[in-house]
């Protein structure tokens, strides 16, 4: 069974919408586009463009890997869509791939 963030997530990438969430205690802005499991544990590779990090956001932002368990306050939000240059290296984030934007 999906939790309900694992099902934001989903609606998110169908829809190219972003999400506003807090991840390890910073505000985060960002667009999911890898979502599915690794274990038995719910994850989610998202661009970051906005929002904070504990170890820093660059300029443009950055690639982040989610356990969408430790995801809170999670919310849609309309917003252009947004993308990393490297979304074609294969990730690491998700074993296994439910949904992936790209495809």
């Amino acid at each position: 069974m999906r939790s309900a963030t694992y099902e934001l997530f989903h609606t998110a990438i169908l829809e190219r919408k972003q999400i506003v969430c807090e991840y390890g205690g910073c505000h985060r802005e960002v667009c999911p586009h890898v979502l599915g499991h690794t274990g038995r544990e719910e994850m989610v590779l998202t661009f970051q463009f906005g929002g904070e990090s504990k170890s820093g956001l660059p300029p443009g932002g950055e690639w982040r890997c989610f356990a969408l368990a430790d995801v809170r306050n999670a919310h849609l939000r309309d917003g252009p869509w947004r993308t990393g240059t490297q979304h074609g290296q294969p990730q690491v984030c998700v074993a296994i791939v439910d949904l992936d934007v790209d495809r």
